[in-house]
């Protein structure tokens, strides 16, 4: 029987809100631009939008009919607003706080009802049942942010304390967060509440889904201790949205690529290139196939599959890539490197993979893996 994920996870909610992995190196990878066509995991959208913002043609894929409303509702906002207005209604800087948030909320809701018109028939339905959502700011809206927002609120504070960790995101050179690191962070409560925190069960039960881990081997927190340590040290911090929205729950610092002010024009010219497909990733390579695709964003969906259903999906998608198509997609925990189930067919660009993973500012993941159709 074919492993299909579809039929051991839920895909009835909104399970990221955001995107949380880095646009830039996948940008860097899939070399985007006019006349290029995408095929890409909708997720939340963030992607596909980097993707869309450089001219080419996107066509952006899930299972999941809720990550497909979440696009549809931030397209209609991109398409709509005004650059401020727009941040303020995704809630890219912050959840209303005290006097404040009713009126916050009230505004969202007002700005909804202009949007509406814009959306699917499925989105809207999907909307109406979670404005509560929609008032709080969709980019908190995922099971995945209110994981992170628990952490925030309840763990991080058994931590250290809120100085601290605005500390942590002022600007130094690698050897100062170095230091602050090992000096001052990087004590035994940290220690011994990220190993509970990201360890396998509490994660799949608050933030992921439990059968994202059933080819996962070994410690899930060790591992993505490691990384968060690389994060914090190696990589600018001051710099990383990733690492801002867990600490503070807004983008204030550090944007969303396709929300930075020089990407954001050029996307919203292009938000008609832009097509969405529900469904598994190779049935829209299939279906919108017409003359191949230059590239392909697939996040981490080999992690869900086992090593036949991987190359079977990984093997369609190379029949729908154009020559000199590239392949991309991140290895959170489980080792997947398909490029070898085409022999002759694909090569691994194993160097420009390495180097552009060594800036990865999206630190969950052990690998990022760059293949080339022939």
């Amino acid at each position: 029987m074919p492993d299909r994920i579809e039929e051991r996870a839920r895909f009835d909610l909104v399970r990221y809100a955001n995107v949380w992995e880095d646009a830039g190196i996948l940008c860097e990878a899939l070399k985007p631009g006019p006349g290029r066509r995408f095929l890409s995991i909708a997720s939340a959208g963030d992607n596909a939008f980097a993707l869309l913002a450089s001219g080419a043609e996107v066509v952006a894929a899930d299972l999941s009919a809720a990550q497909l409303a979440l696009v549809d509702l931030k397209r209609a906002a991109i398409r709509r607003l005004g650059y401020e207005e727009l941040l303020g209604f995704l809630g890219v800087l912050g959840r209303p706080q005290g006097k404040g948030r009713r009126r916050g909320n009230e505004d969202r809701r007002a700005v909804y009802e202009r949007l509406e018109r814009d959306l699917t028939p499925q989105a809207r339905d999907f909307w109406r049942e979670r404005l509560d959502v929609v008032e709080g700011g969709i980019v908190h809206g995922g099971k995945f942010e209110v994981y992170f927002n628990f952490f925030r609120s309840w763990v991080l504070p058994l931590v250290h304390r809120q100085q601290t960790i605005l500390d942590l995101l002022t600007e130094r050179d690698e050897t100062g967060r170095r230091t602050f690191y090992r000096e001052t962070w990087d004590n035994l409560r940290w220690r011994l509440l990220f190993r509970v925190f990201f360890s396998r069960f509490v994660m799949g039960r608050l933030g992921r889904d439990p059968e994202f881990f059933r080819y996962v081997e070994g410690s899930v927190a060790e591992r993505i201790l490691e990384r968060v340590e690389y994060a914090l040290t190696v990589l600018p911090v001051h710099s990383n949205p990733y690492v801002e929205f867990i600490l503070t729950c807004r983008f204030r610092q550090a944007l969303p690529y396709y929300l930075q002010p020089d990407v954001w024009p050029e996307l919203r010219r292009h938000l008609d290139r832009l097509t969405l497909f529900e469904g598994s990733i190779d049935d829209a390579a299939r279906e919108h196939r017409g003359e191949g695709f230059d590239g392909f964003n697939l996040s981490d969906i080999f992690e869900y599959l086992d090593p036949e259903a991987s190359a079977a999906v990984y093997g369609r998608l190379v029949d729908a890539a154009r020559p000199q198509g590239r392949l991309a997609y991140w290895n959170m925990l489980v080792p997947r490197r398909l490029a070898g189930t085409q022999p002759g067919r694909v090569h691994s660009l194993d160097a420009e993979a390495r180097e552009l993973f060594a800036r990865d500012r999206a630190f969950f993941y052990n690998a990022f893996v760059l293949d080339e159709v022939a």
